[in-house]
């Protein structure tokens, strides 16, 4: 049986349906409205797992789903090794959004990554403490600071409106996924003229842990 885990709920399941519905896999949910279940018509070897797009990653690292739907942003972050657990099959053109750090408008004076590590040592010296980010993307965002020598910071874990940590005064910077950036001018927060940490879509995954021998042949009937 191979099991391909889709996002569960809202625009990303639908157009992931719509994705394969136009190559031939006719996907629908079943049950309740608080139910997680699906099924695939008229292919009985295909079961259709539901699951919130930041649990595909795991489910494919552990080789339970064979394939699975999910950001680009979230593979990276949660498989420290991705590329040997998983391979990229194909983009699904839908899920845009970029990873970036920003900061307060009122920081005129910080507009680069090495702007923000002068202002870190400033912060730490006035404050006794370092510049609180906020952000729930640890390893991507430590990875990308480390690379470009920023070492004046903390990061503090934000699993909600992370937009609103510097107003709430529990963070002074954000680093966060973003498409329009409207939220972000809400809040009053600029993103930095290279603080772009990542550029993540929806693509689909194929688990390197997970075989069956009937895979190939569905990728293969698959026109990407």
């Amino acid at each position: 049986m191979i099991k391909i885990g889709v996002p569960s709920k809202g625009r990303l399941m639908e157009k992931t349906f719509d994705w394969f519905s136009q190559r031939g896999l006719n996907m629908r949910r079943t049950g309740q409205k608080r139910e997680y279940s699906g099924s695939v018509e008229g292919a009985e070897e295909i079961e259709l797992v539901l699951l919130s797009a930041g649990e595909v990653p795991d489910e494919l690292a552990k080789g339970r789903i064979h394939l699975g739907v999910t950001g680009t942003d979230l593979v990276r972050e949660k498989l420290a090794n991705w590329s040997e657990i998983v391979t990229e099959v194909a983009p699904l053109g839908f899920g845009h959004a970029d990873l970036i750090i920003a900061v307060p408008n009122a920081w005129i004076d910080v507009d680069t990554l090495d702007d923000l590590d002068s202002a870190g040592t400033a912060f730490r010296a006035a404050h006794g403490f370092r510049l609180r980010i906020a952000t729930k993307y640890h390893r991507l965002v430590r990875n990308f600071l480390t690379a470009n020598e920023v070492a004046d910071y903390q990061l503090v874990d934000s699993q909600g409106a992370t937009e609103g940590t510097v107003k709430n005064l529990t963070a002074e910077a954000i680093a966060d996924i973003t498409s329009s950036g409207e939220t972000l001018r809400a809040n009053h927060l600029k993103i930095l003229s290279d603080g772009l940490i990542l550029k993540s879509e929806a693509i689909l995954f194929r688990s390197k842990v997970a075989n069956d021998p009937k895979l190939d042949k569905l990728l293969a009937k698959i026109s990407f």
